[in-house]
């Protein structure tokens, strides 16, 4: 009924050193701080139950691998600055973060990169989190800062397109962020101090951030509420350059060195130095009607005040005075965003139970004033830009079943079967004016706009069916229909305005899923997961024109849904007496009408545009582990290493981009052939935790042709590895303080942007 075209005795390729090392450690290995999504029991598969400890995976019966990290986890051995930091070492996961603050961080699984965000979903207590908007670095990313860390309870990482309750975005991962509820009065407050010293290019500096949370909470009989508002204030190092293919005449300072093509640039200065300071509130109330109806309520709100300035290399060859070239910018940016969800459900455990939840995260404001005047003097005002993306946001309604109906003998689990109805609306609005000036004036002339919206409508069913007590089959499948409209975008050429209405297009699509689970033993489990996945493209891959750094991202609504068949075979143990587990998946993904950015000349420019890619395949290998008291009490190990060959199979729509170069055969953009996290937690008593943490990532292409061969520079794409140690002492049941440093080897290294270099944490909490 479904194909299954993993063909692993045909893969070659040479053990590399760090997989060895993991897998040589010891015997048993599981996913890093994880919860595996089933788990055998004494001689079967477990009964069907929910327990407030278990992961999201087992508590919903998933079939998809799962890897976890609870709160008190986090809190001993990661330096969280921000909710996305929890998933710093889960297999195969990576968080594009720049700095402390920033606003654009997309989430890359184990086969999909940082540029394909609406290929996977983040969720927060069942709201989506990811802004499926859009499928890049940018305005795609996940509203990570709706959710403090100090709220967070557990987060869930389940990878593949394996259940029929996600959409078609899950076929890289989803992520589900549980916050905490009080069961009695709490409080808590913490205060952070972070330290980086940044050098690149011949300049330096020393860029700080200071973060501050308050949490209360309480329950009272029936009602309980929990409040959460931070503050955090940071500079960020340089996030961008001004480069050139020349030094400006009458100009000295600049840095020679070569782009990602390995031609000669020169790098002018510094840009978007940027200085954020954010403000976030979160208010959750939950009210029990009956012991088994409960009602929760969630309002978020997030404010954003950031300053971008550039950094000039040069000076004036005459006088000494720093000079500035074209490319030099600055820009403020004004946001202000909003979340609310509300959930109803029941909670019997018996024969039938049902949810109704609806979400809305929206944009009331959103403003981006940016200079086009020369400097210095344009750093004072004068001409300039405002684009306004507020109204941009999305809204969704989910209506879910569950019935657990009698068996032969009475008694209830041999059927699960789960059901719902879903509905979203994703709207873009991004009109840009000129200004007469940038840092204070009103709106001019409309130069450009962007907008449209997208909306589908689904059905779906899953049935967890136990075959025997060491065989269970979980069959589901997704219908989905789907439409974008009110497309539109104005642009001006010489003053003259190109109004163009785009047209109506929608698609509809079945996607069937299937999972057998055998435990073979008391400590073996095998699971064989095969799903169809349909991606829709997004409103901005549609609709949404812009220039970026140079790059002029063209829209595209002609845009057909990628289509993805994924497959995994996961092989799982656990050891005894709770010393640990170990996993090993073979997965493979095959995506027809592939949605990838591609580039193309336009003019004396560079445009890039996303089309559809004929044919791509990623297949692989992943070893997950954790492993408890190694050598002596209290240490524990835990980490993971992925192997994927991403290929790009058919590309009708190339075009080339220099004489000679093909798109065939080459790496997938953004996917790395390694990854690798090793995580060494020793506590020697309830007091002090110490954590040393390594990751690790091969070099990737940002390009279909793998043209950028030079990876050490401002665009490339560098391997890298990062080491991050922590120490936390609990001073007693009220205080605890920690020190921390990320990079702690000063690993210099760019993804696109150049990346933090060492830095150094200070935390100070007090629990009530």
């Amino acid at each position: 009924m479904f194909p299954l075209q993993v063909s692993f005795p045909s893969l070659r390729f040479k053990p590399h050193p760090l997989m060895l090392a993991l897998l040589s450690a010891w015997g048993g290995a599981a996913s890093a701080q994880s919860t595996v999504a089933t788990d055998p029991a004494a001689d079967a598969l477990p009964a069907i139950e929910v327990r407030e400890t278990a992961s999201v995976a087992e508590r919903k019966q998933l079939p998809q691998t799962s890897a976890s990290v609870t709160a008190a986890a986090a809190a001993d051995g990661i330096n969280v600055t921000d909710s996305s930091d929890v998933l710093k070492y889960l297999p195969s996961l990576s968080v594009r973060k720049r700095y402390i603050g920033d606003t654009q961080s997309p989430l890359a699984t184990r086969t999909t990169g940082v540029n394909a965000s609406a290929r996977s979903l983040v969720y927060a207590d069942g709201i989506l989190l990811s802004a499926l908007v859009n499928n890049n670095n940018g305005n795609g990313s996940p509203r990570w800062f709706m959710v403090a860390p100090e709220e967070i309870e557990r987060v869930d990482v389940m990878y593949g397109p394996f259940a029929a309750e996600y959409p078609g975005n899950s076929y890289g991962a989803v992520t589900e962020i549980t916050t905490r509820m009080p069961q009695q009065f709490e409080a808590s407050a913490k205060a952070l101090y972070s330290q980086q010293d940044f050098s690149q290019y011949g300049a330096s500096g020393t860029y700080r951030a200071q973060e501050y949370n308050v949490s209360l909470g309480n329950r009272d009989a029936a009602l309980a509420w929990r409040f959460s508002a931070n503050h955090l204030d940071s500079f960020s190092q340089p996030v961008t350059y001004i480069t050139a293919a020349s030094v400006p005449a009458g100009a000295t300072g600049a840095v020679a060195t070569q782009d990602r093509t390995g031609k000669t640039i020169y790098v002018l200065g510094a840009g978007n130095l940027t200085h954020t300071v954010q403000d976030s509130a979160r208010l959750k109330l939950s009210y029990d009607f009956t012991p088994t109806l409960t009602a929760t309520y969630t309002l978020g709100l997030w404010q954003n005040q950031a300053n971008a300035n550039p950094q000039t290399y040069l000076k004036n060859a005459a006088t000494g005075a720093p000079a500035y070239g074209s490319g030099f910018s600055a820009s403020n940016v004004d946001q202000q965003q909003w979340m609310q969800g509300l959930e109803l459900r029941s909670k019997t455990g018996g024969v039938w139970d049902w949810q109704v939840a609806a979400s809305t995260m929206s944009a009331s404001r959103d403003l981006t004033r940016t200079s086009s005047a020369a400097f210095p003097a344009g750093a004072a005002g004068g001409a300039g830009t405002i684009a306004d993306a507020g109204g941009t946001g999305w809204s969704t309604l989910d209506v879910k079943g569950i019935w657990r109906p009698a068996g032969a003998d009475g008694k209830r689990g041999d059927h699960v079967l789960s059901f719902g109805a879903h509905y979203d609306r994703y709207t873009l609005a991004t009109p840009t004016w000129n200004t007469t000036d940038w840092v204070s004036g009103g709106n001019g002339a409309l130069a450009s706009d962007s907008r449209g919206k997208t909306e589908t409508s689904a059905l779906w069913a899953q049935d967890v069916w136990r075959l025997s007590p060491v065989l269970k089959a979980t069959l589901g499948a997704r219908y989905e229909w789907w439409r974008a409209f009110d497309g539109y975008n104005y642009s001006t050429t010489g003053g003259v305005g190109f109004p163009v209405n785009q047209p109506q297009v929608s698609q509809s699509g079945l996607s069937p899923k299937a999972s057998l689970a055998w435990a073979l033993s008391d400590e073996w489990l095998a699971t064989l997961s095969t799903g169809r996945a349909l991606r829709f493209p997004t409103v901005g891959e549609l609709y949404q024109n812009v220039l970026v750094g140079g790059v002029y991202l063209q829209a595209n609504p002609n845009l057909k849904p990628e289509k993805v068949w994924s497959t995994e075979l996961a092989i799982e143990r656990t050891l005894a007496e709770g010393q640990g587990k170990w996993r090993v998946s073979l997965f493979e993904e095959r995506v027809s009408d592939a949605l990838i950015s591609q580039s193309a000349a336009l003019g004396s420019g560079v445009a890039s545009f996303t089309q559809n890619v004929d044919k791509t395949r990623q297949r692989g290998i992943e070893a997950a582990f954790e492993r408890n008291d190694v050598m002596l009490r209290g240490l524990s190990l835990n980490g993971s290493v992925t192997w994927v060959d991403a290929r790009i199979l058919e590309n009708g729509g190339y075009v080339p981009t220099v004489a000679g170069a093909s798109s065939v055969g080459k790496r997938t953009p953004y996917v790395p052939e390694w990854r690798a996290t090793l995580v060494a937690t020793y506590k020697p008593d309830d007091r002090w935790t110490y954590t040393l943490a390594g990751r690790y990532s091969a070099r990737v292409y940002a390009t279909v042709d793998n043209t950028d061969v030079n990876s050490h520079t401002y665009q490339g794409f560098d391997g890298y590895t990062v080491f991050d140690a922590r120490v936390r002492y609990r001073f007693d049941r009220h205080w605890s303080a920690a020190l921390g440093v990320d990079n702690l080897t000063n690993r210099d290294y760019f993804l696109f942007h150049p990346f933090p270099q060492r830095t150094v944490f200070a935390e100070l909490k007090y629990d009530f």
